[in-house]
């Protein structure tokens, strides 16, 4: 069933298969956004509001986790159900993460390849040979 899974994209457009999906942070800020509009949430969607609820969203996340010690990459031993269900909460936390930047007016993107090379120059890697 893996080949066999859908992902059902925004309203009026055609299922993708997994995998086929490449989105940026600016589209999924605009779907965001429109979404959040249709249903008038943008009155809730202040910063102290979106960050309370990614907190939650990681707590959420962190139980999925919790129990089982150590997991290797890959998840080996988790069944597929468990899986999909830490893709879900994934995204939770991924989609209020870009809502609360947009809202508090950093993009993201930008912020986040700053702060690679940032951390380049705070961190070198160790010279070759060495």
């Amino acid at each position: 069933m893996e080949g066999e899974k859908k992902v059902a994209a925004m309203e009026g457009e055609e299922k993708k298969e997994v995998g086929a999906v490449d989105v940026s942070l600016k589209e999924l800020s605009k779907k965001l956004h429109d979404f959040a509009k249709e249903r008038d949430w943008e009155q809730y969607h202040s910063p102290r509001n979106l960050l309370l609820a990614m907190v939650a969203e990681v707590g959420e996340l962190s139980e999925l986790f919790m129990w089982k010690g150590e997991v290797r990459k890959g998840l080996p031993g988790w069944e597929e159900a468990e899986k999909e269900h830490l893709g879900e909460e994934l995204s939770d936390v991924l989609l209020y993460l870009i809502r609360l930047s947009d809202m508090c007016g950093v993009d993201l993107g930008d912020a986040a390849t700053r702060k690679i090379v940032k951390n380049a120059v705070k961190y070198p890697a160790p010279t070759k040979g060495a």
